[in-house]
């Protein structure tokens, strides 16, 4: 398998320069917000502009922990790992989560206390128009964050570009929060440090769910198996594409398999020819690298496998949880017919199985019928 790179750039910067310098601009940003709102909130005696301070600290070290992992993502493979260590920017954004998380329980347990032991604050013109700043800072951030990240398809930094806008939102309520104190002499910023946590523990949440279906592995993007399954059917040979896997080994590293099914009457020089010609089209159009291109045979010129293969498939088809059927072959004169059937995940494989041989075997008694359970792996 030849080894290429199908990660995008902008310009004349790679991917982990993107990231790296957008995750420093990150940095630098952050600690200077933090700094200003802890001055504020220490001043003023505002928790929530405290807590706000310490969010600002939680997103630093997540660009921290950004630019680490994708330095070591972007190790070259080796022997021990062959296909690289694009996963690793996977388990660093599982870390950013876990902070996030504990930053938003530690807020949380804060504010509870605020609550039952009230101090009063004390805003000056100063510190308004200091978190007024903040907010239009972390605006500006989360917008070139976001827009970067999707540059270069990175999800760490498409997270914390949303979570810098979030977190705008979240100021601007500490600064409402501060302005109707003003006015009515009413305080609502412990509670609104407790509304912030809530917000901060389930945007932890949601980006450790998020990571870990990366990490378990979760089914393809169907307009990526759409887009490969129709490029293969558009040469003319092919009748059908089917049982297409695709393995994630990182950001943009994507590995796949998949089957075709084929005329019979096809030599193995132009099976080479022809899965050599699919694979360098789907690598240049979606830079999946096609490792593995599998083949069924389907009969040709042959009334009684057409005729037998529709029955069959009428009949497979009938039940709600076959999905698809595919690789049928008959062979008229040993009697023997072979197939797969996509299972839903409604029925157990066996289950399934146990019920169709019952009804083919029913239907053909003189046949040695096989059939080849498939999982419902992509669409």
């Amino acid at each position: 398998m030849a080894e290429t790179n199908n990660t995008p750039s902008t310009g004349s910067e790679s991917r982990d320069q993107v990231i790296i310098r957008t995750s420093v601009v990150g940095i630098v940003t952050n600690i200077l917000l933090a700094a200003f709102k802890a001055a504020v909130g220490l001043l003023s005696h505002s928790i929530a502009v405290i807590l706000d301070a310490v969010n600002n600290l939680s997103d630093a070290l997540s660009s921290i922990i950004t630019i680490v992992g994708t330095k070591l993502a972007g190790k070259l493979p080796d022997k021990e790992h062959p296909l690289g260590y694009g996963r690793i920017e996977y388990l660093s954004a599982m870390i950013v989560s876990g902070i996030v998380l504990y930053a938003g329980i530690t807020s949380l347990v804060e504010s509870v206390k605020k609550i039952i032991k009230p101090e009063a604050a004390d805003y000056s013109p100063v510190s308004l128009i200091i978190i007024a700043v903040a907010i239009a800072v972390k605006l500006l951030l989360g917008r070139y964050v976001k827009s970067q990240g999707e540059k270069v398809n990175s999800g760490s930094l498409i997270a914390s570009g949303s979570d810098a806008t979030f977190d705008a939102i979240l100021s601007a309520s500490v600064l409402g929060s501060a302005i109707i104190f003003l006015l009515t002499g009413i305080s609502l910023e412990a509670y609104v440090g407790v509304v912030i946590s809530v917000i901060i523990i389930r945007s932890g949440i949601e980006m450790m769910k998020e990571t870990l279906d990366e990490i378990l592995g979760k089914r393809a993007d169907e307009a990526l198996t759409s887009r490969i399954k129709g490029l293969l059917c558009e040469e003319p040979e092919v009748h059908g594409a089917y049982d297409l896997i695709i393995n994630n080994y990182g950001p943009d590293k994507n590995l796949g398999s998949v089957h075709l099914e084929l005329p019979d009457t096809m030599t193995v020089r132009e099976l080479d020819k022809l899965t050599r010609k699919v694979e360098r089209r789907v690598l240049k159009e979606t830079g999946v690298i096609l490792t593995g291109v599998g083949v069924y045979s389907y009969n040709t010129g042959n009334d009684t496998a057409a005729k037998i293969y529709k029955e069959v498939r009428e009949k497979v088809m009938s039940h709600e949880w076959a999905v698809q059927m595919h690789g049928f072959y008959l062979d008229e004169e040993a009697k023997e017919m072979i197939f797969d059937v996509v299972m839903s995940f409604d029925i157990r494989p066996r289950e399934g199985l146990e019920i169709l041989y019952k009804e083919l075997r029913e239907m053909y008694p003189d046949y040695r019928i096989e059939i080849s359970p498939d999982v419902d792996i992509s669409d």
